[in-house]
């Protein structure tokens, strides 16, 4: 039986064990940015304004 290697989700190279899931710092390091600039987001429902939501 063959075990499937599993890629990093940034470069797609195989993971590290030291770094799982990323095969580097640097893909590390870049997924935390995308994290702190909202580069992921959540569909949900669209915020209100500010000014639409003080009564």
């Amino acid at each position: 039986m063959t075990r499937m290697t599993r890629k990093c989700p940034i470069c797609g190279k195989p993971r590290s064990a030291e770094h799982t899931p990323f095969c580097s710092t640097r893909c590390k390091d870049r997924d935390l940015v995308r994290w702190l600039d909202d580069g992921y987001a959540l569909p949900g429902p669209p915020a209100l304004d500010e000014e639409e939501g003080k009564a």
